[in-house]
C-alpha cells in the first residue's frame, strides 16, 4: 500500500516535471518565433526605409537632372534666338543684293539703252522732214530756201542735174522712201522688238543708205561740181545713224533694246556683297 502510494507520487512528480519541460520548450519556441518575427519585421522595415531613401535619392538626382536639362534648353533657345537676330540683317542684305543683281543682269542682258533708241528716232524724223521738203521742191521746181544758186554751194544745180535721178527715179523720192522706213525701224518699239529680222533689216538698210550717200557725195564733188546744203544735211544724218547702228550692233548684238523703265527709272547699281 505504501509502495503503491510512493509509486504514484513518483509518477506524478515525473509527469509534472515532463509537463514543465514541455511547457518550457513551447515557451522557448514561442520566444524564438517572436524574435524571428521581430527580426524579420525590423529587416523589412530597414529595407523599406533603405528603399524609400534610395527612391528619395533617385528622385533628387532626377530633379537635379531635370533642372540642368531645363537650363541647357533655355540656353540653347537663347543662343538660337541671338543667331536668328544676327542672321536677319545679313539675310536682308543678301535679298536686297539679289534683287539689285537681278535688275543689273536684266539691264546688261538687254540691248541698246533708251538714249540711243530716242536719238536714232529723232534723227530719222529729221531726215524724213528734209526728204519731204526736197521731194516737194523737186516736183514743184521751186528754189530751196536759204541755198545759193551759184558757186560751190548750188542747190538748184544739184537737184536738177542728171545725177538727181537713179534708174529713172528722183533721188529725193528715194530719200523719202528710205526715211519713211528709217522712222519705223529706228523707233523705240522697233529697237525693243524680239524678232531678229527687225534688227537685221535696220543694219541692212543703213548699209545700203550709207553706200548710196557715198555715191551722191562723189557725184556732187567730182561730177556736178557743186554741193547742196539740204542734201548734205541728209547725208550727215544718214552717216550718224549708220555709226550709232554699228555701235549698237557691236556692243549689244541683235538683242532687243532696254526698256525705258529699266534704263531710266531704275538705274544700274552695284549689288552689295552679303556677309
Amino acid at each position: 500500500m505504501t509502495a503503491s502510494k510512493s509509486s504514484r507520487a513518483r509518477n506524478a512528480r515525473i509527469g509534472a516535471q515532463s509537463g514543465a519541460a514541455r511547457n518550457a520548450a513551447k515557451g522557448g519556441a514561442t520566444a524564438g518565433s517572436a524574435s524571428g518575427s521581430a527580426s524579420r519585421n525590423e529587416g523589412a522595415s530597414g529595407s523599406g526605409g533603405a528603399s524609400r531613401n534610395g527612391s528619395a535619392s533617385r528622385n533628387g538626382s532626377a530633379s537635379r537632372n531635370g533642372g540642368g536639362g531645363a537650363g541647357q534648353s533655355r540656353t540653347a533657345t537663347a543662343v538660337r534666338r541671338d543667331q536668328a537676330r544676327s542672321a536677319a540683317p545679313r539675310n536682308g542684305a543678301a535679298e536686297r543684293g539679289a534683287r539689285v543683281q537681278a535688275i543689273s543682269d536684266e539691264v546688261v542682258q538687254s540691248g541698246p539703252p533708251p538714249w540711243l533708241q530716242v536719238t536714232t528716232f529723232v534723227l530719222a524724223l529729221a531726215g524724213l522732214g528734209v526728204s519731204i521738203y526736197l521731194t516737194i521742191a523737186h516736183f514743184t521746181e521751186s528754189a530751196l530756201a536759204g541755198c545759193s544758186e551759184s558757186g560751190l554751194v548750188n542747190c538748184t544745180k544739184v537737184t536738177t542735174s542728171p545725177e538727181s535721178y537713179v534708174f529713172g527715179i528722183p533721188v529725193a523720192v528715194l530719200g523719202l522712201a528710205f526715211y519713211l522706213f528709217a522712222v519705223a525701224i529706228m523707233s523705240p518699239w522697233a529697237w525693243q522688238a524680239r524678232r531678229r529680222e527687225v534688227h537685221l533689216a535696220r543694219i541692212a538698210s543703213l548699209v545700203v543708205g550709207i553706200g548710196f550717200v557715198l555715191y551722191l557725195i562723189y557725184a556732187e564733188l567730182f561730177i556736178i561740181g557743186s554741193i547742196c546744203l539740204y542734201c548734205t544735211s541728209v547725208h550727215t544724218i544718214t552717216f550718224v545713224l549708220f555709226v550709232l547702228t554699228a555701235i549698237a550692233a557691236a556692243g549689244w548684238g541683235l538683242r532687243p533694246g532696254a526698256a525705258w523703265k529699266a534704263g531710266w527709272a531704275r538705274p544700274l547699281r552695284l549689288a552689295p556683297q552679303a556677309d
